[in-house]
């Protein structure tokens, strides 16, 4: 019998986005599914929406375990994290994004990299299909883990920190897709962190802070996701696959006040 993972997914102002992404999990060949959902949207929030309802009788109605709360007032993403992460339960927890489209053996392929590595989180980096054929050969370098994940120290500044660009736009697509790699043979490749779609080991996450550091943040920040996982990489390594298997809905951002970024303004450790 499977374990059952969590997935928790932060919403805000989004059900079109968030039903489309509860529609991919649904469809997941990993059956043991828990759904976290934390909605900060406005008025009736996202749950009165017909196209999230319609989504979320087909997730109870095949079996999947679904909660969904409300988490107000907003005080940060980093706050919204935290919640969330005290909801788990389960060995491993996946943080999706509410406009990430997964492939359907997506959360298949995180759980046996994480098993066989025993690291603290593998993530996977979200294609931008809109940039496909936008070339940009000096933010596609990749650096592969030929050996076991171990723990890496990242900061802002370093060269380690310069393999974000190869997730910016549609660079991480054009690479697999050089690469011929397939789902069957899948490879792990070192980050400076992940957007959207990664699977945590709980306890990791939880014994390297979380996103506890939320109250030392103004309600108006980001990077929150950045610095959580480089405090988890630094004490148990972490690592991204390919082939993704996750794509951006390339929505606007809802967090529009980005002056304060936690891993610039906050310690590593």
């Amino acid at each position: 019998m499977r374990e059952t993972i969590d997935v928790l997914v932060p919403t805000c102002n989004r059900p079109a986005a968030l039903a489309v992404t509860l529609a991919a999990l649904a469809f997941q060949t990993w059956p043991a599914l828990r759904i976290v959902i934390a909605d900060q949207s406005d008025g009736d929030g996202a749950y009165a929406h017909a196209e999230v309802q319609a989504v979320l009788r087909y997730l109870r109605a095949s079996g999947r375990q679904v909660e969904t709360w409300r988490n107000l007032p907003r005080r940060g993403m980093a706050q919204q994290r935290a919640f969330l992460l005290e909801q788990a339960q389960s060995h491993y927890c996946l943080f999706v994004d509410d406009d990430v489209l997964l492939e359907p053996d997506l959360v298949a392929r995180l759980h046996a990299v994480i098993e066989a590595e025993g690291c603290g989180f593998v993530g996977s980096a979200l294609h931008g299909l809109s940039f496909i054929g936008q070339e940009r050969p000096s933010q596609e370098a990749i650096e592969f883990w030929d050996g076991p994940v171990t723990p890496e120290t990242v900061r802002p500044g370093t060269s380690a920190w310069a393999r974000h660009h190869l997730h910016s736009a549609a660079n991480l697509f054009h690479v697999q897709t050089r690469l011929g790699l397939g789902p069957e043979n899948t490879r792990l490749y070192k980050v400076a962190w992940v957007g959207g779609c990664v699977l945590f080991d709980t306890a990791c996450l939880r014994a390297a802070g979380g996103y506890d550091f939320w109250q030392a943040l103004p309600a108006q920040h980001c990077g929150e996701d950045v610095l959580a996982q480089q405090r988890v990489m630094a004490r148990y390594g972490g690592c991204a696959i390919l082939p993704s298997g996750a794509y951006h809905m390339e929505l606007p951002t809802t967090v529009t006040a980005r002056a304060i970024d936690a891993p610039y303004v906050l310690p590593a450790e």
